[in-house]
């Protein structure tokens, strides 16, 4: 990605302390973005990488609670004055091997999807009005392989991200060509949350063509260059390695 290509543009990445989003915000203020990062409890970490980002500010958020979706947006367009590119990148899940469906309760289910899809709605919804007006604005959600195929974490976590990528279809769909939505859905990625699924991580490098699980870097150069695609909406882009061709 060329170094100034989105100068004077602000671009908000939820749940960027760490992993995936903290890889993207640094690509992005590599490219000229203004960053906010966010998290709901990794303060520490995201006030830290805030600080190595220039003009980048921290806003602790947790994107579930309705309220606190909306003053992430709000106060990003306070501090920085207008909103170009939303990174949709927070979620959480459940270790749960699939065949143990009790342990799948209700509030595992609603505990996920109230991160994964309803908090990346209500984020979305408030963020609308202000990309809008920027006049080029961009989403790119995280989805994932398990949205996509019988793996991942646990049967909720795999259903949330399937309804996290139709849910990207649709609202490219409605928002264009003021706004342009697309999605990664990344197969095993190398982050502090699978440090130590050794056994996935043989099977992948085992069974995918590219022979490795992926890192933070590899998702992150695909969601700027989705940012940066002035002609593609729509779409879900598997970041996995070429394993679902497996």
């Amino acid at each position: 990605m060329a170094t100034g290509r989105f100068d004077g543009q602000v671009a908000l990445v939820t749940g960027s302390s760490s992993g995936i989003g903290a890889a993207t915000a640094r690509m992005l203020a590599d490219a000229g973005a203004t960053v906010v990062v966010n998290s709901s409890s990794s303060v520490d970490a995201g006030t830290a990488l805030a600080a190595e980002l220039p003009g980048a500010s921290y806003i602790r958020g947790d994107i579930a609670d309705g309220d606190e979706a909306e003053a992430l947006v709000a106060t990003t367009v306070e501090r920085h004055g207008r909103l170009d590119i939303l990174v949709n990148n927070a979620g959480t899940t459940a270790v749960i091997p699939h065949p143990d469906l009790t342990a799948a309760t209700a509030d595992v289910w609603r505990r996920i999807f109230g991160v994964n899809v309803i908090g990346t709605w209500q984020v979305t919804v408030a963020a609308v009005p202000h990309l809008k007006s920027s006049g080029d604005g961009r989403i790119v959600n995280v989805s994932s392989l398990a949205g996509h195929r019988a793996v991942g974490s646990s049967i909720p976590y795999a259903a949330s991200k399937a309804a996290l990528s139709h849910m990207t279809v649709l609202l490219a769909n409605v928002l264009g060509p003021e706004i342009r939505v697309n999605a990664v859905a990344p197969g095993l990625v190398d982050t502090p949350w699978t440090s130590d699924w050794d056994d996935v991580r043989a099977f992948v490098k085992a069974q995918a063509p590219l022979e490795r699980s992926g890192t933070p870097q590899d998702i992150a150069e695909v969601i700027v260059a989705l940012v940066g695609a002035r002609y593609v909406t729509g779409e879900v882009v598997l970041v996995d390695g070429g394993l679902h061709l497996r």
